[in-house]
């Protein structure tokens, strides 16, 4: 067992989850629902950019932590998704969802690294980000996409209802993460996973996806493997979580 840290019906793992994955049993998920790395340009295409100097406009003294797998060209970084999904579904249960958060420029790559790994490509869905930079002649670059597919059939039986394709919500303030998304977002997202049903996030980052299962009723294990972003979010979820058990 790596270094972790949890509560009631969470847990966050700290190390790197191509390792972390291969540790558990087959079945174990009902869902995989997470925000990679992207390796993508940002606002540049240079790959030696650390994150926060590509996805953020914070000044030096106020930057949040750099984490790591995001500096591989496009090709590498297809075989790496490609390696980690494989392995993802076989401890995915079978008719498992798998979602992922993607930008457009390695939104391609993503569809063939799904596939390539076996799993069934089912669709992409859209988050709104409201607002972006505005660049004159351009379109805003204001959408990121949900690539999501299922570990074989996906019987339309499942206890889950019909979900928007398009998600419309601002980022989130005061971050935590360099990349972190909406809380409602995820909130909204989980739901894809039947009531009651166990989520892996490889990629737990500030622990959103970990966070927002919990709060809609599900299990969670996230995996970090940055030293500052597992303290952060096993914070978050002890702190916010603990929130709500005394409002109640």
């Amino acid at each position: 067992m790596p270094e972790h840290c949890g509560g009631d019906r969470w847990a966050i793992l700290h190390g790197d989850s191509l390792q972390i994955i291969r540790q558990f049993e087959p079945n174990s998920f009902d869902a995989i629902i997470t925000d990679p790395p992207y390796a993508s340009g940002g606002s540049g295409q240079t790959k030696t950019r650390t994150p926060t100097e590509k996805y953020s406009s914070m000044s030096k003294d106020k930057a949040l932590p750099d984490f790591d797998s995001d500096q591989m060209d496009q090709l590498s970084w297809m075989f790496w998704t490609a390696a980690w999904l494989q392995d993802a579904r076989r401890i995915a249960k079978p008719g498992a969802p798998v979602c992922l958060f993607i930008d457009w420029r390695q939104l391609p790559a993503m569809t063939l690294a799904l596939q390539w790994a076996g799993w069934t490509w089912r669709g992409v869905a859209v988050w709104d980000k409201v607002a972006s930079r505005p660049q004159k002649g351009r379109f805003r670059q204001q959408s990121e996409y949900i690539v999501w597919g299922s570990n074989g059939k996906m019987p339309l039986e499942r206890n889950v209802g019909c979900l928007p394709g398009v998600f419309r919500y601002p980022n989130p303030q005061n971050r935590i993460h360099v990349t972190e998304k909406p809380l409602q977002l995820m909130r909204d997202m989980v739901q894809i996973c039947e009531p009651g049903g166990r989520i892996l996030d490889p990629f737990a980052g500030a622990g959103t996806t970990v966070l927002a299962a919990v709060q809609e009723g599900y299990a969670a294990v996230g995996i970090e493997m940055s030293d500052a972003y597992f303290q952060r979010s096993a914070e978050r979820l002890k702190t916010a979580l603990e929130s709500e058990v005394n409002q109640n």
